[in-house]
């Protein structure tokens, strides 16, 4: 009769709802732990589905995922209206174009470029008035022009403004120089212009420009 009264009351006891020694009492892990596994089911499945419907985008090599700057003018067409020749003509393409407005050109900055040896040995980086003379001979391409009316043998650099050096430009990078045309006076023969460049879609270098003109 004893034996009878304990399993009953150890019955009620494990199966009573507001006992201190309920089921999630005695087996504190048992629900949290079916709930993980559930997720870790549901995060294989989500795996599963991603894997197989996003494809693979290394099927592609990477020298073919990029492709090249235009060329609206090489190299050669640059020499034609720049009177600057090596080792002072530091820009190798023009990628945008419009004459007596704006143009965007870049620079290849390499390791065999002659100011590295010096500009620092243990360190290459681009001299900051390098980036700045570069700048100017893409306004230079701007303004040489019958547009605008400059002349090559009476065009040079007047001064600079408000210049600032966001990043160093190591060898390596590609310098894209973008120069527009903000005021021009004709009668003084002065061209004001603005001019920023990039590496990598990141400003390293701005400023205000000032050109000075002449005629034949």
């Amino acid at each position: 009769m004893a034996s009878t009264v304990f399993s009953q009351s150890l019955f009620s006891l494990q199966t009573s709802s507001t006992s201190p020694l309920s089921n999630n009492t005695i087996f504190p892990f048992k629900q949290p732990f079916l709930h993980l596994k559930s997720d870790i089911t549901k995060i294989r499945r989500s795996s599963v589905v991603t894997c197989t419907s996003t494809p693979d985008s290394s099927d592609t090599p990477i020298e073919l995922k990029y492709p090249a700057y235009p060329t609206v003018m090489d190299i050669n067409q640059i020499r034609e209206i720049l009177p600057h020749r090596f080792p002072f003509l530091l820009v190798d393409r023009v990628i945008e174009y419009n004459p007596g407005v704006s143009a965007v050109a870049i620079k290849n900055v390499t390791i065999n470029d002659n100011f590295f040896p010096g500009h620092f040995p243990e360190r290459p980086i681009m001299p900051g008035v390098l980036m700045v003379e570069a700048m100017a001979q893409v306004g230079g391409l701007v303004m040489l022009q019958p547009e605008v009316g400059g002349s090559r043998d009476k065009f040079f650099f007047a001064g600079v403004d408000k210049v600032r050096f966001r990043k160093p430009v190591i060898a390596g990078d590609t310098l894209v120089m973008r120069m527009n045309l903000v005021k021009l006076q004709k009668r003084f023969g002065i061209a004001k212009m603005e001019g920023k460049a990039y590496v990598g879609g990141e400003v390293v270098c701005e400023g205000e420009f000032l050109m000075a003109m002449g005629s034949d």
